[in-house]
């Protein structure tokens, strides 16, 4: 793309200068950085926000492994932190699990089974009910990948959905469900207004999730990729199903970039750096009116407090390579390194030619 080197690089700060914001979902394609990313947002955010609450609804649950400290299905304070709260959850637990096993809910349970998807649409307004009674100032989601989490943004329509079958079914059936709850003897919390009370009370917490998730000054999506086809391919996917669910989206990701910097030689990195070109060009030319951070690869892993925070200044400023290809200083390196490495070959040369096996590195 001749004119990419015109375009402004983006960062999140939006996100951070966005003092409205209430939720803020992180997604993208398994295996690209989302956990990462998401954790570093979450550090951000604290540093210009009262309180931040981080939730993994990823099965995965790698929350842990980034922090190195355990995470629970309850809120935890992060080591090093005093308004940075940790939580691990699983949208798809029975109701048993959360701690709703009374005879209500079973039933409810039993019902939703009948109707697909709102059972897993049940348990996460259980959880978004949960998170809204706690006083956060802004919650920050690390989802699991894509296909899981564009079923968690269906869940406050499909149920709904649930929710005006179950109801039509009532006023079909309502009065031979309250002739059977008689004939069984049941108690009334399985009487038809109970039952139609516990639905309608689930039905205002979903809808007022639900105007929330599609607010823009209270919910954003930040998609997290890779230049490369397959993520290319997930993250345009992505962004037409958020746009399908009038979901905020204006942020773009791109980790695990190879710049061309200090003197690169490696036929293969050369090969990849032109194979991840190509696919930036395509980023910048789908998105250009995206926020587009990109992130560069590094040779370690981004675990602990500590290596989140030093690798979140690229979240804030650009990532600028430390020598430019074709600068006088970038030339000086290759040489003295070509160098280096043809004083080893001679090294190797003599020691070979007075029968001596090379060293192996």
């Amino acid at each position: 793309m001749a004119g990419q080197e015109e375009i402004p690089e983006g960062t999140i700060r939006n996100v951070l200068e966005q003092e409205s914001l209430k939720w803020v979902f992180v997604g993208g394609k398994g295996g690209v950085g989302k956990t990462t990313c998401s954790s570093i947002l979450s550090i951000l955010l604290a540093s210009v926000r009262s309180s931040v609450l981080i939730i993994s609804t990823d099965p995965a649950h790698n929350l842990s492994d980034a922090f190195q400290q355990r995470f629970t299905k309850s809120p935890t304070l992060v080591n090093g932190f005093t308004n940075l709260y940790a939580m691990e959850v699983d949208p798809t637990v029975e109701p048993e699990e959360t701690g709703s096993s009374d005879g209500m809910d079973g039933f409810l349970s039993d019902l939703a089974n009948s109707i697909p998807g709102i059972d897993e649409a049940m348990s996460f307004a259980e959880m978004l009910k949960l998170v809204q009674t706690m006083d956060y100032s802004v919650i920050v989601f690390d989802t699991a990948p894509t296909g899981h989490t564009l079923r968690l943004l269906q869940f406050p329509s499909t149920l709904e959905k649930g929710l005006a079958k179950m109801m039509t079914l009532k006023s079909k059936f309502g009065g031979l469900l309250g002739q059977m709850t008689r004939m069984f003897g049941v108690g009334e919390e399985f009487g038809e207004d109970a039952i139609l009370g516990r639905l309608e009370g689930m039905k205002e917490v979903i809808e007022q999730v639900n105007r929330q998730f599609k607010d823009p000054d209270l919910t954003t999506f930040v998609c997290v990729c890779i230049p490369e086809f397959l993520s290319l391919y997930e993250t345009e996917r992505l962004v037409q199903e958020l746009t399908k669910f009038e979901i905020d989206t204006h942020n773009i990701i791109i980790n695990q970039v190879l710049f061309d910097e200090e003197g690169v030689e490696s036929k293969l990195l050369k090969a990849r750096m032109k194979m991840q070109q190509k696919y930036l060009d395509q980023f910048y030319m789908l998105y250009d009116d995206f926020n587009i951070t990109k992130l560069p690869l590094l040779p370690q892993e981004v675990c602990g407090v500590e290596a989140l925070k030093d690798f979140s200044q690229h979240f804030l400023k650009p990532y600028k390579p430390l020598f430019i290809r074709g600068t006088l200083e970038e030339i000086e390196i290759r040489v003295s390194r070509l160098q280096e490495q043809l004083k080893e070959a001679e090294s190797e040369l003599e020691r070979a030619r007075k029968g001596k096996k090379p060293i192996n590195n």
